[in-house]
C-alpha cells in the first residue's frame, strides 16, 4: 500500500511537516534529548491482547490522555493458570475482594518421594495467597481500561504493516463480525501472548516456551472441604522434569495441572501421574474444563523496536521456578503504558524507539532483572533431578526460608535477611544437596540390583 493510503487513514496526516523518528536499528543506551514532534492529533495506540499485561498498558494510556484501543479476540475465554497472585497485587491494581475465589493460607509441598511439608507456618493473620479464575480477573481489568476511556475491539488482528518509513503509521488489518477492518496508529504494545504476532511482525527473535496443561475439577463437597485453603505442590520426574504440578482450589472446583519444557510431547502423561499422586483427594470429581497454553521461558530477546513494545508473555515475563507471570504481566503492562504517556507529554508528541527502550525497558530492568535471575538460578539447582527435588522440599521445613520465600512473593521485593540466618541457610542448602544426591544414588542403585534380577 502506498504511504499516501497510510496518511489517509492515519491522524498524522494533519500535520504540516514530516516526522522525524530515530533510526529503530540504533541500539545506542546513550539517550540525548531529542526535539519534540507535536501532532496536531492525539497520539495513538493499540493495544494488542486483552489480558493483565494489555489491559493494563490500555488503562494506564487512556487515563493519560491517550488515544487507545484495546484488540481481544476471545473476550470469553481464559489463559490456562494456577491463578495465585501476590498480596501486593491487590492494593497496587486495586483488585476488588469480591473477585477472590479462595484466601490460601495454607501450602504443602510434596516430594518425589511423597515427603509433605507445610509451607505456610509464617504467614501473618493478615497475610495469604489470593486465587482467581483468570475469566473472571481479566474481564474485571478489560473493562476497567473500557471505563478509562480505552476502544474495547473484539477482533482477531489478521496482519500488522510495518512501516518503511518514518512517515508512515503501524497499520492493523483486523477481522471483526466477520469484516476485514484496518485500523492506522502511531505506537503499539504487543500483548499477545508467547504465540504473539506482533513479536513476529518485528522480527523480535524466538524464546524456549514450555507448555501447561490443566484441568479444571468439580469435587464433591467433602472433597472440596479439603481444598477450603489449601494449595498443593507436586514435584518429580513423573508429574514434570523441569517444573511443579499443582492442585488449586477456585470457587467451587480446583485446578489440577503441570507444566514441562522438556517433554511436551509427554504432557497427557505428565498429567495422568500428577492425577494418579493426588487421586484419594480428588476422586469422584468431574473434569468440567480441560485447558492448555504454552507459557515463555526467558525474555525475547527484543522486546522493542521502532515504536513497538512488547509485554507480558509476549516480552517473556514469567519467572522459571514458581512459573509465575499475572503480576509481572500486569506490572509490565502498566510500565509500559505510563512510559508511553511520560515520553509523548500525554499524547501531544510522537515518540520513538529511544523513548520506549528508556522509560520502559531500563525501568523494567533495573527492577525485576534480579528477581528473574536469582529464581533462574533456583530452578537450575532445585529442578535438575529428583535428588535436587528432595533438598528442596527438605529445606522448605525451616520457617527461614519460608519467611524469606514469602515476603519476596506477597511483596515482590527480594527480601533483606539477617546475615547470619542468611549463612545458616546457604550451608544447610549445600548439606541437603550433598545429602539427598547421596540417598538419590543408593536409590537408584538399589532399584538397578532390584531390576537385574527380576531381568
Amino acid at each position: 500500500m502506498a504511504a499516501q493510503t497510510y496518511l489517509h487513514l492515519h491522524p498524522l496526516r494533519c500535520l504540516p511537516f514530516p516526522l522525524k523518528i530515530q533510526n529503530p536499528q540504533n541500539q545506542s543506551h546513550h539517550f540525548k534529548q531529542k526535539p519534540r514532534n507535536p501532532v496536531v492529533c492525539k497520539l495513538r495506540v493499540a493495544v494488542i491482547g486483552g489480558g493483565p499485561a494489555g489491559s493494563s498498558a490500555a488503562e494506564a494510556l487512556a487515563t493519560g490522555g491517550i488515544e487507545t484501543f484495546l484488540f481481544e479476540r476471545s473476550p470469553a475465554t481464559a489463559k490456562p493458570c494456577g491463578g495465585a497472585i501476590p498480596l501486593c497485587m491487590l492494593d497496587e491494581f486495586s483488585i476488588p475482594l469480591n473477585l477472590i475465589d479462595r484466601r490460601v493460607t495454607q501450602m504443602r509441598i510434596v516430594s518425589p518421594s511423597n515427603l509433605v511439608v507445610d509451607f505456610g507456618k509464617t504467614l501473618k493473620p493478615h497475610e495469604f495467597i489470593a486465587m482467581l479464575r483468570r475469566e473472571v480477573l481479566d474481564s474485571f481489568l478489560r473493562q476497567r481500561a473500557e471505563s478509562s476511556g480505552a476502544t474495547l475491539l473484539k477482533a482477531l488482528v489478521t496482519n500488522l504493516v510495518v512501516p518503511t518509513s518514518t512517515r508512515e503509521p503501524y497499520v492493523i488489518h483486523y477481522t471483526m463480525d466477520n469484516c476485514q477492518h484496518q485500523l492506522a496508529v502511531d505506537v503499539i504494545i504487543g500483548a499477545d501472548g508467547a504465540n504473539s504476532r506482533v513479536a513476529k511482525s518485528i522480527k523480535a527473535g524466538n524464546y524456549t516456551t514450555a507448555i501447561a496443561f490443566q484441568e479444571r475439577i468439580k469435587l464433591p463437597e467433602d472433597k472440596m472441604g479439603y481444598y477450603e485453603n489449601l494449595a498443593e505442590m507436586y514435584i518429580g520426574n513423573d508429574v514434570s522434569p523441569d517444573f511443579y504440578a499443582w492442585v488449586f482450589p477456585k470457587c467451587d472446583h480446583v485446578a489440577v495441572g503441570t507444566g514441562t519444557v522438556c517433554s511436551k510431547s509427554d504432557i497427557k502423561s505428565l498429567q495422568h501421574a500428577i492425577r494418579a499422586r493426588v487421586k484419594p483427594k480428588i476422586e469422584g470429581g468431574k473434569v468440567i474444563k480441560v485447558e492448555a497454553h504454552p507459557i515463555p521461558e526467558h525474555p525475547r530477546p527484543v522486546r522493542v523496536r521502532g515504536r513497538v513494545a512488547l509485554v507480558g508473555d509476549a516480552a517473556g515475563y514469567v519467572t522459571k521456578c514458581s512459573g509465575e507471570g499475572i503480576y509481572f504481566a500486569a506490572k509490565s503492562g502498566r510500565i509500559c503504558g505510563e512510559a508511553i504517556v511520560k515520553a509523548s507529554e500525554g499524547g501531544e508528541n510522537m515518540i520513538n524507539e529511544d523513548d520506549l527502550k528508556r522509560e520502559y525497558l531500563r525501568k523494567w530492568d533495573d527492577k525485576y532483572f534480579t528477581t528473574f535471575k536469582f529464581l533462574d538460578v533456583l530452578q537450575k539447582v532445585f529442578y535438575g533431578n529428583n535428588a535436587a527435588r528432595e533438598a528442596l522440599v527438605e529445606l522448605c521445613g525451616d520457617e527461614y526460608v519460608q519467611r524469606m520465600t514469602f515476603d519476596s512473593y506477597l511483596y515482590k521485593n527480594l527480601a533483606s535477611g539477617n546475615r547470619w540466618e542468611d549463612a545458616k541457610m546457604v550451608m544447610n542448602t549445600i548439606s541437603s544437596l550433598v545429602r539427598c544426591t547421596i540417598m538419590g544414588r543408593e536409590v537408584e542403585a538399589s532399584a538397578q540390583k532390584i531390576l537385574s534380577r527380576v531381568l
